[in-house]
This record gives C-alpha cells, structure tokens and sequence, in this order.
C-alpha cells in the first residue's frame, strides 16, 4: 500500500471533502484520512429516539468539562463528518463580520481577509452545496454575484402565515439558504422528499447536500488519484526541519505527504496539534474556542402545525442590534419540526407521552443565535491520558436574553399562546457544552505569528507544509451558521495549493 503522497487530508466534512473536491482534478496524490466509516443507510437515520434519546450514532467517548465532569460530545465520526447530521442551513458571514464589531460582552475581532476575498468562493460553494435561498429578502445579506443557485424551498402554510405575521409586525422575514438537493418542480427526479427527519438526521435518500455525497463519493467515484482510508485515526504528526514528515495512525503505520491538512474539526484539530506538540509557538492552538449561544424555543401554535420541512424561514432584523439595545443581539432562524421523541430529552421526567404528542402536535419550533466572543480561556487542552477536556465560559449573555425576550414578544402576534409551553412541558433551553455543532477558532489564522497560528492561507506559520481548513481558523464566530464559510474557505486553500503545487485544472472543473 502506498505510503507516501503529495497531499494527505485529514479529516473529510465541511472542509477537507470541499478541499478533496477542490484539488482531485489535478492529477496530484491525495491521501483522505477518515476516522470513522460510512455512515450507515438503516431505518436508525430516521429515528428521532434512536438519534435524539439513543445516541445511536454518537461516538464512545467522552470528554471532560472546565469542572471535570465527564460529558459524551455531539460529535459524529462518519465520511462526511458532521455535515451528515447538520441543518444544512448555509448562510454567508454579513460583511461587517470581517471587521471588528463591538458587542455589550466585547469585542468581535477583524479577520485578515474581507468579505470580498471570500465572496467568489462564496458564490462556488453555494454551486457546489446546492444552496436554494432568495436575494434581497434578508436585510443583511452581503453583496453577491448573483441569484441563488436554486430557488428558495417554499414555506409550508404554517411557517407561510408566521411569514406574513412576522411583515405585518414591520420585521423583514427571509427564505433560509438551505443545501438541499430539492426540485420542487419536479419531485419524481427529487432526491429530497420535504420530510420532517431532515435537521439533526443523517438522510436516508441523500438529499441533504453533505461533503460525503456531494464532495467525497463523486471525487472518488471520478478520480483515480483520490484515496480515502476509513476507521484510520490520526495520533499525531511529526516534523524535522520545519515541515511535517510523517502522519502517524492510531495502528501505529505512518504515511508522508507533501503537504498534510488537518481538518478534523475545530476541537479534535486543536488537539491534535496540542498532542503533536507542532504549531503552537503563539501559545494559541486551543484557545479561543467558540460554539455559539444558542438556544432552542418551542412556541405553541393556537392551531395545529402540521408542517413537515420547517426549516425555512429566518429574522435578522435584530442582528446588528435594536431600538432599544445599541449592541448586537443575533439572528433567529426556524428548527426542524419535533416530535415526541426530540420534546422528551428537554421535558421534566414523567411527562405522559399523550402531552408530549400534544405539543409536538402545535409547536412551531425556533432556534437563535448569539455571537460567542473569543476568549483565551475558553479553551481545549489535554489530560495526561489524552482525553479532551473543554473550558468554556461565556459573557456575551445580555444580548441573548435580549432576543429570547424579542421573539416571546412577538408570539402573541403569531398565532402562539402568550405562554411559550402549558405547564412546563418544555421551554426555551440553552444547548449545552456537548453540543459542539458550531465549534470553531481554536488554531485562529493572522498575521501576526505571536497572536494567531495560521497564516492567511491557513498554513502554519511554524510549518511549511502544514494546513488547517476546518472551522479551527475563525477568529470570530459571527452569529449565523459556519459551515458555509468553511466550504468557501476550503475552496479558497484548495487554489492556493494548486498554485504552490504547479497543478493545472480544467477550468469547467475548477469553476
């Protein structure tokens, strides 16, 4: 078996399968190194106990909190990485988030790059994910080439009739860019049957628009010169004479590559460096970790809300502030629809099943977002035996109540009983430290080698050929979804590495 290559990936969601796709047209020798397997396609993938209450596909494993308390992680090891579970909700960063933004926990730093060195990888990554969405609708959207790749995914008439609530109160509701591979012009050629099992599950006709099935299955369906080597954990790299020479797998065998990107999340890439020992001459792989407020709120619709695909509609009238709060408080988005199952992980214990079927019968679900400001302390380190301990502490509170109080509101203004849940079935709930689905800036990029361990390629100021192009480099976390800006980012690594490689692609295929 080969062991030596031009570039090894490690790690194959939102990033390294972007940079796979990216860089397979070249001819170059790529190495994927995935630690997990494919993810099964069983009836499990639709399950809401078998996701929400089972973990049926949650690693075993756990980490350890800043207090030592042991927590199992929301983090899925599968080709795809996370993208094979996450809402599929693609938003480009506003443009002000590349400068600095004042918040009322402090301050959001500048990026090194602006918005419009990141715009054309943007618009590809929209392409590449098939984003359906609607320009102009949402008051904050950046500048763009043009239109959405697709069409936006229609509003059910619940989520309809909160559209046209929400434009009667004078807020500016919007179509979510979803990556979703969806005609509704022609549903018998659709991949995507608008069912309600489509946020937080992996999907069973793959019509979600994951890096595994838009990225990974068709590079190397397509390109000879792409390996993918599953259930091979990394333990670590080693470096002489300021590259990194050997990627060594968890078995003990060890692999070479030219250039070695590290992808494997924000918090599992900053530990692997931290257990290399490699890149840290800044002090700050790890720090900085950041995950979003978010919050998840269940509102009762006075009328049943049959709605299957409620993921479709977002506010961001309130995301750079309001009237009455001059800080920024964050944006608001819909949740997939629950049911009895996913209601019953956040309900008191004893709760009957018929109440739970109740309000799972007349929820209309939110979800919002808080931007999460970095702090040194908020970081990953290791144990002494190699499990992951998370620090985490937040101080940008204030402008999340804020919009949790903003949203409730406006409820009786929607079709929602002014109390958000009868008797306490469930309620506005804060996700806790295991959900890491928003994880980012833990190996920040910069210039300045003393503050940030990236350089504005992503490439380790203290390695020449080493790469990081996960959420790891966020210096800021903005307060929408990041996958988005990590496929870009991947794109715009992946042209970057082609030119230091002396590769060639056929424009239809780099485009």
């Amino acid at each position: 078996m080969r062991n030596d290559y031009d570039v090894i990936i490690i790690g194959t969601g939102a990033g390294g399968g972007t940079l796979a796709h990216r860089l397979a047209p070249s001819g170059k020798r790529i190495l994927l190194l995935e630690r997990g397997g494919y993810l099964p396609r069983e009836p499990e993938n639709w399950d809401s106990k078998a996701v929400f209450l089972d973990g049926h596909y949650l690693p075993d494993e756990q980490w350890l909190d800043k207090d030592g308390n042991r927590f199992t992680p929301h983090q899925q090891y599968f080709v795809g990485g996370n993208t094979k579970f996450y809402g599929a909700i693609l938003f480009r960063l506003r443009e002000r988030d590349f400068g600095e933004i004042r918040h009322h926990g402090g301050v959001s730093p500048a990026w090194p790059i602006s918005y419009d060195d990141l715009a054309p990888y943007y618009d590809q990554a929209e392409a590449l994910y098939h984003v359906h969405g609607e320009r102009g609708e949402d008051p904050t959207e950046p500048p763009a080439a043009g239109p959405y790749p697709w069409p936006a995914v229609s509003h059910e008439p619940r989520i309809q009739r909160l559209h046209s609530d929400l434009e009667r109160k004078g807020l500016n509701p919007f179509h979510l860019p979803v990556g979703v591979l969806l005609d509704e012009q022609n549903p018998s050629e659709s991949k995507c049957v608008r069912c309600d099992r489509f946020d937080g599950f992996p999907c069973l006709t793959d019509g979600k628009a994951d890096a595994h099935v838009l990225c990974v299955r068709p590079t190397l369906e397509q390109y000879r010169n792409v390996e993918l080597r599953r259930h091979a954990k990394v333990e670590r790299l080693e470096a002489e004479g300021g590259e990194v020479k050997r990627v060594v797998l968890e078995n003990g065998e060890e692999v070479r590559g030219d250039v070695v990107v590290v992808s494997c999340g924000a918090i599992n890439s900053a530990a692997l460096l931290l257990r290399s020992e490699l890149a840290n001459s800044s002090g700050v792989v790890g720090r900085h970790y950041m995950c979003h407020i978010n919050s998840a709120m269940l509102s009762i619709s006075k009328e049943p809300n049959p709605t299957r695909f409620q993921k479709t509609l977002g506010v961001n009238d309130f995301y750079f502030g309001a009237d009455d709060f001059e800080f920024p408080l964050g944006h608001i988005q819909m949740l997939g629809k629950s049911d009895r199952h996913i209601l019953k992980g956040g309900a008191p214990r004893g709760v009957p099943g018929f109440a739970l079927d109740y309000v799972a019968r007349h929820a209309v679900d939110f979800w919002l977002t808080t931007e999460d400001l970095p702090q040194p302390g908020n970081r990953v380190t290791l144990e002494r035996d190699g499990t992951i301990r998370i620090s985490y502490g937040n101080k940008n509170l204030e402008p999340h109540k804020r919009l949790l109080h903003k949203l409730k509101q406006l409820l009786p203004h929607l079709g929602m009983h002014p109390h958000l849940i009868p008797n306490e079935i469930a309620r506005d709930k804060r996700i806790p430290i295991e959900g890491v689905a928003h994880q980012c800036g833990t190996v920040r990029f910069g210039t300045d080698p003393q503050t940030s361990a990236l350089d504005v390629d992503c490439k380790a100021h203290d390695l020449d050929n080493l790469y990081v192009v996960d959420t790891s480099f966020f210096p800021s976390s903005s307060a929408v979804n990041p996958a988005l800006t990590a496929m870009a980012n991947a794109l715009r690594v992946g042209d970057h590495l082609l030119e230091r490689l002396g590769a060639t692609v056929r424009e239809e295929v780099a485009a």
